[in-house]
């Protein structure tokens, strides 16, 4: 009886992950068969149509980036070259990780520039 239970563990194991490999790749080839009057959305991606009769086709403007996140972005290079640095001299603590490493090195940093 226990084997039979493992065996249909195993079985319904693979089922699952057949399913779960073969039910991404069949709803991505449904979407892309479809010609693009059928799916509603432009032939272009990453565009969008600027009035809908005339079919002239410009690109969607993007934000620039708020303060914060130029801040951001600056700290994070910063903390990735210093984690770089001590990685190549063995200064990592052992089970160091690197977003353990941003964490802490973000809060530093944030808090000498406040």
């Amino acid at each position: 009886m226990l084997e039979r239970t493992a065996g249909s563990k195993i079985l319904i194991s693979a089922v699952l992950a057949a399913g779960l490999v073969v039910f991404p790749l069949s709803t991505k080839a449904q979407q892309s068969s479809r010609s693009p009057s059928q799916s509603g959305q432009s032939a272009v991606k990453g565009k969008t149509a600027s009035s809908p009769g005339t079919g002239d086709q410009t690109l969607k403007a993007s934000k620039p980036p708020t303060e914060a996140q130029l801040a951001a972005r600056e700290r994070r290079v910063k903390c990735g070259a210093e984690w770089r640095e001590a990685k190549e001299k063995g200064a990592v603590e052992e089970g160091a990780t690197w977003p353990k490493y941003w964490s802490a090195c973000n809060k530093r940093i944030k808090d000498y520039h406040a």
